[in-house]
């Protein structure tokens, strides 16, 4: 080792929606993970039920908008992972089609993190209103510690 502290969080995930809140929580992330080795494991969920309606409502332009959709999410993921990686921690990124509650807790089993990062509104504060918010949700489902990030 460097002389440094074992991690307390060796794997922590960092789910995204790419709004102006979650984006604050890499601050976070950042600073959990200076303690030693870390994996951080950005997940970006692009939810099915979205996907559905373009598909029932733009049906003559699903496939372009359906690219547009996948081709930005790659690009933020890819972002995100410069941006961490310039701090030396290593960084797996995941995209993934469906649920978004879901979709974090089957990752939070699979890489068995130790902790999950997360803002607490997404870029659809209308639908958190009817739904419930992703955070909570997740919060109360997940066998990992959870910060939430606040705006």
């Amino acid at each position: 080792m460097n002389g440094k502290e074992p991690a307390m969080f060796k794997k922590i995930l960092y789910p995204t929606d790419f709004s102006d809140v979650s984006k604050m929580a890499i601050d976070y992330i950042k600073k959990l993970a200076e303690g030693g080795p870390a994996t951080i494991i950005v997940l970006h969920v692009i939810d099915k039920r979205a996907m559905d309606a373009v598909s029932s409502y733009a049906s003559g332009h699903s496939m372009e908008i359906e690219k547009t959709i996948f081709y930005d999410a790659e690009q933020n993921l890819k972002n995100i992972e410069q941006e961490l990686a310039k701090s030396d921690f290593e960084v797996k990124t995941i995209l993934r089609t469906g649920i978004p509650v879901r979709e974090i807790l089957s990752v939070e089993k699979e890489e068995k993190v130790s902790l999950i990062v997360i803002g607490s509104h997404g870029k659809s504060n209308l639908e958190e209103m009817f739904l419930g918010s992703v955070s909570e949700k997740v919060s109360r489902k997940c066998k990992s510690p959870v910060m939430i990030v606040k705006r």
